[in-house]
């Protein structure tokens, strides 16, 4: 699933290439791509992308008029096209879910994707971003700069969940999902089983600064890139999630996986939980 570092990079590249231009089409392939009527999409055609940002995982078309407001989900991407075919898409059971042509003859603009057959991206034309049932409910930011440790802190206090169920949940920090949660919390040597609550001073002081930093590098690695490459950089940057099996860069143990009905966590038992493997009921219950 794109997260935060993979949606700056999108709205960059948009940044880039499309503010300033001004929107021919919007042709949703898709029927169930579109989760708003009114505004309608056309209405975005003839109007002119003044920004192109990010609220959390929500990435955001600005124009003089509507927002175009995209989320991927697990498995959407964006893909820029510097010559779109001529010929209208048909719906179908391809991945294409829309696709965005600006004015010019050189037909440029981007398809929005989606693998698999499990369908959640959603794309959404409003007044407002904040019109978004998602983006309404979004805890702050973690790369602004009013994201101090001292909100942080407070985040945190007496909430007896999970720390790696806290750092994925939306309404309480924006932007962070399986994936960086893992890269996070191995970065702090703390186990996602951790309760919140639970944590010293100390503990969150450590934890504040590792997620700063996991964030800000993982942006920094890709910015400039174009999308086709975004998803193999994000894959090489990992230490931990998506590594079952392998070596910990770190201490040389094994990586573990903790399997859930939708997801999984990676962890190292060294690094993170005093050498202990933590209980995978999922796996247990099979092996039974």
């Amino acid at each position: 699933m794109p997260e935060l570092p993979e949606v700056e990079a999108l709205a960059g590249i948009l940044a880039d290439r499309a503010v300033g231009r001004e929107i021919a089409r919007v042709l949703p392939v898709a029927v169930s791509v579109l989760k708003t009527y009114d505004p309608p999409l056309t209405a975005l055609e003839g109007r002119t992308i003044t920004a192109a940002g990010r609220h959390g995982k929500f990435l955001d078309v600005a124009t003089d008029g509507p927002h175009l407001v995209i989320h991927l989900a697990r498995a959407g991407w964006l893909r820029w096209k510097d010559g779109l075919p001529e010929t209208p898409p048909r719906p179908g059971r391809g991945p294409l879910a829309l696709r965005l042509l600006l004015s010019g003859p050189e037909r440029s603009g981007f398809d929005l994707t989606e693998a698999g057959s499990r369908k959640g991206l959603a794309v959404y034309c409003v007044r407002d971003p904040a019109e978004v049932p998602g983006i309404a409910r979004l805890g702050p930011d973690p790369l602004e700069d009013s994201f101090t440790q001292e909100v942080f802190a407070g985040l945190l206090r007496g909430v007896r969940h999970r720390i790696k169920g806290v750092l994925r949940d939306q309404s309480v920090i924006a932007g962070i999902g399986n994936a960086y949660s893992d890269e996070i919390l191995h970065a702090a040597r703390m186990s996602p089983y951790r309760l919140a609550s639970d944590l010293s001073e100390e503990e969150i002081t450590a934890l504040y600064e590792v997620l700063g930093a996991t964030l800000r590098d993982a942006v920094e690695r890709s910015r400039g890139l174009a999308a086709g490459d975004l998803k193999a950089e994000k894959r090489s940057g990992m230490r931990v999630h998506g590594r079952a099996g392998e070596p910990c860069p770190v201490c040389g143990d094994t990586v573990r996986e903790v399997s859930f009905k939708d997801s999984s966590l990676q962890y190292c038992p060294t690094c993170q939980t005093g050498g202990r493997p933590l209980a995978d009921r999922r796996m247990s219950r099979l092996l039974k």
